[in-house]
C-alpha cells in the first residue's frame, strides 16, 4: 500500500486525505495547529472571564460562505459522515443553509437590501423593486456603462478572458477613477469585498469577473442557493466530524507538527523534517509520495536549490510568496438579539473593508445560553480585509489596522460598522462597542510593546499577471506534489472550493504516477449558460483575428429587446393617460 505524505492539515491536506485513504493508500497528515483541524477554515473556543467555570464562545476565522458555484467542497462534504442532535444520520452537507438577503450598508446612507436568490416569494419580488428603485446614488452613465461591461465579460471568448483579461484589475477594467464614490464603493468594491480574498485594485478581471458572473448565473437559477452558510460553528458541524471520518477510515493525523524542511536525492524527494512543537523536537518522515499543503508564504522557504533546479516552474511560488494580506476576524458578542439583514452585510465604503454576519439566527440548534454566562444573544462575525488604510483619528490616531493595538481594532471595526447602520436617527446596533469581543488570534502582539508583529495566516491575494507563476499539482520532482490555493485551478481564486480542487488535481496526479486503477477524482470547470455560447463564439472569431471584443446582438436577441422597448412605451404611454 502506497504512502503518501501530506504536509498541512487546512482544507487542501484534508481534502487531499479524504480522497486518498478512500482509494487505498496510506496517509499521514502533519498539522501545524495542535488544537484544531481544517487551518484557517476553522473556528475557535473563545475563552471567557466570569466569577465560575464558563463554556466558551464561539469564535470564527471570519465568516463563512458557499456560493452555489461551489461544486468540489460540496462534493465532499456530502461523502462526511454526521449524526444530528435527534440522532438522524446526515452528512455535514446537510448542515449547509441558505441566507436571503443582502445588505448594503453606506456610511450616513440609507442602507440597500436586495435578494441573494432568484426571488421565490412576493415578499422577494417586493424587495427585489425596492432595491431596484432606492436611491444609490449612480447616475444613468454610470449604471449602463456597468451594465455593458458586465455584458462584455459575459459575451467574451474564454480566451480573451484567459490572456487580455488577466493582464488587467478589476478596478481598471471597470473604469473606477472615472466615475464617482458611490459607483466604486458599489460596483466595483462590492465584489470583491464579498469575494474576501480579492482586491479590486490588484485582481485581475479574469479572475474577478470569472467568479462576478458565476454568482450572476446562480442568481438567476431558481434551483441554486447562491449564498449558503453553516447552521453552527465551523468545528462543530463541519471540521471536527471531518477529522473523526478521516481518522476512523484510517488517517494518521499528527497535530502541532511543522514542516521544516523537505529532503532530495537522485531527483526525488527522501522525506521531509517536521517539528514536535510541544516537544520542541525534529524528526525526519518518509513515504513513497508527499504533498505539500502548506500557504503560500510557508510553502516558497521549503524549496531548494536542487528542487528549483528539477522544477523551475516552482520558482514562481517564491514569486507569488509576497502577494498575501491580512484578512481576518473579529467577533462581537452582544446581549440583546441582532439581526441585520438574513445574510451578510457589505459595508461597500468603510474604510477597513468590512463585511459582517450575524450568525445564531442561522444556527438554529445551536444553544448559546449554555455558554459564557448565558446571556449572550447575538454572535456578530466580521471580516476585516483591509488592515493597511489608515483608521480614523478618534480610535487609531490615525493608524492603520496592522499597526493598531487590538483595543484600537474593536472600537475602530465597531465605529465603522455604527456609521453605516445606524443612520438618519436609527439605531439598529448599539453606539458603544460590545464588552464581549475576539480578534482572530493569528493577528499577534509583539510582547511588551502592543504593536502588531505580524498575521501568522494571511491569504493569498490573486493579482494580475499571477497566473503564469501558479504551478500545476503536479512537479517535475516525480514524487512530490502541491495541493494548496496557489495552484493552477478552474476556481482561480484563494477559497475553501479552490483549494480542495487543488487537493483533488494533486491526488489525480499520484493516482497516475503510481499506476492505481481506482477512479480518478472528479474536477468541475465554471458553468456558463450555452445561451451565451454563440455570444462566446463570436467574440472568439473576433479574437482570431486579433480584433477587440465589439458588442453582438443574434436575431433572438433583437427580438427581446424590441419587445421589451414596445412595453416599456406602452406603460408609459398608459401611465400618462391615467394621469390626464
Amino acid at each position: 500500500m502506497p504512502k503518501v505524505i501530506i504536509l498541512g492539515g487546512g482544507v487542501a491536506g484534508m481534502s487531499a486525505a479524504h480522497e486518498l485513504i478512500e482509494r487505498g493508500f496510506e496517509v499521514e497528515v502533519y498539522e501545524r495547529h495542535k488544537q484544531y483541524p481544517g487551518g484557517k477554515a476553522r473556528s475557535v473556543n473563545v475563552p471567557t472571564v466570569g466569577p465560575g467555570p464558563e463554556e466558551p464562545l464561539p469564535g470564527e476565522h471570519g465568516f463563512r460562505f458557499f456560493p452555489g458555484f461551489y461544486k468540489h467542497i460540496i462534493d465532499t462534504m456530502k461523502r462526511i459522515p454526521y449524526t444530528d442532535k435527534e440522532g438522524n444520520r446526515l452528512t455535514v452537507f446537510d448542515n449547509l443553509t441558505p441566507t436571503e438577503r443582502v445588505r448594503l450598508a453606506r456610511e450616513g446612507k440609507e442602507s440597500i437590501t436586495t435578494l441573494v436568490n432568484f426571488p421565490h416569494s412576493l415578499d422577494d419580488l417586493h424587495v427585489l423593486i425596492a432595491s431596484m428603485h432606492a436611491n444609490t446614488g449612480l447616475t444613468e452613465e454610470e449604471k449602463k456603462f456597468f451594465a455593458t461591461k458586465v455584458w462584455q465579460l459575459m459575451t467574451s471568448c474564454y480566451d480573451r478572458r484567459a490572456n487580455d483579461y488577466e493582464r488587467i484589475s478589476w478596478w481598471d477594467y471597470l473604469e473606477a477613477d472615472r466615475f464617482s464614490d458611490d459607483y466604486r464603493a458599489l460596483l466595483v468594491q462590492g465584489l470583491t469585498r464579498t469575494l474576501v480574498a480579492a482586491n479590486a485594485r490588484k485582481a485581475s478581471t479574469k479572475t474577478g469577473g470569472d467568479i462576478f458572473l458565476q454568482l450572476i448565473f446562480n442568481m438567476t437559477n431558481p434551483g441554486v442557493h447562491t449564498d449558503r452558510v453553516l447552521n453552527g460553528p465551523t468545528n462543530e458541524v463541519w471540521l471536527h466530524p471531518w477529522y473523526i471520518y478521516l481518522s476512523q477510515k484510517g488517517v494518521k493525523y499528527f497535530k502541532d507538527h511543522e514542516v521544516t524542511a523537505l529532503h532530495m536525492d537522485n531527483g526525488k524527494l527522501t522525506g521531509a523534517t517536521v517539528l514536535n512543537r510541544a516537544a520542541n523536537e525534529s524528526h525526519v518522515v518518509t513515504g513513497d509520495y508527499y504533498l505539500l499543503a502548506v500557504p503560500v508564504e510557508r510553502a516558497a522557504p521549503l524549496f531548494t536549490k536542487e528542487m528549483l533546479d528539477i522544477d523551475p516552474t516552482l520558482q514562481g511560488v517564491e514569486a507569488l510568496a509576497p502577494s498575501v494580506a491580512w484578512m481576518n476576524g473579529v467577533q462581537y458578542f452582544l446581549t440583546e438579539e441582532v439581526n441585520v439583514v438574513k445574510g451578510h452585510c457589505i459595508y461597500s465604503d468603510s474604510t477597513w473593508a468590512v463585511t459582517s454576519i450575524s450568525q445564531l439566527q442561522f444556527w438554529k440548534d445551536y444553544d448559546i445560553r449554555t455558554k459564557a454566562d448565558g446571556k449572550i444573544r447575538t454572535v456578530f462575525s466580521v471580516d476585516v480585509s483591509d488592515w493597511d488604510t489608515s483608521g480614523s483619528l478618534e480610535f487609531t490616531n490615525g493608524k492603520p489596522a496592522k499597526d493598531c493595538t487590538h483595543e484600537e481594532i474593536k472600537d475602530e471595526v465597531w465605529h465603522q460598522i455604527t456609521l453605516s447602520l445606524n443612520v438618519d436617527g436609527k439605531q439598529v446596533v448599539p453606539e458603544q462597542t460590545p464588552v464581549l469581543w475576539h480578534i482572530d488570534g493569528d493577528i499577534k502582539a509583539v510582547p511588551g510593546t502592543g504593536q502588531r508583529e505580524k498575521d501568522e495566516e494571511p491569504l493569498l491575494v490573486n493579482t494580475i499577471n499571477s497566473w503564469g507563476l501558479r504551478p500545476d499539482s503536479h512537479t517535475l520532482i516525480p514524487n512530490f506534489f502541491l495541493a494548496s490555493d496557489y495552484v493552477r485551478t478552474y476556481t482561480d481564486l484563494a477559497t475553501m472550493e479552490g483549494a480542495n480542487e487543488a487537493a483533488r488535481r494533486a491526488v489525480n496526479s499520484i493516482l497516475s504516477v503510481s499506476g492505481s486503477k481506482e477512479k480518478l477524482c472528479e474536477i468541475w470547470n465554471l458553468h456558463e449558460p450555452v445561451i451565451l455560447a454563440p455570444f462566446r463564439r463570436h467574440d472568439q472569431k473576433r479574437y482570431d483575428k486579433g480584433l477587440p471584443w465589439k458588442s453582438y446582438e443574434t436575431w433572438w436577441l433583437k427580438l427581446i429587446l424590441f419587445i421589451a422597448r414596445l412595453t416599456k412605451k406602452i406603460i408609459g404611454f398608459f401611465k400618462g393617460s391615467s394621469s390626464k
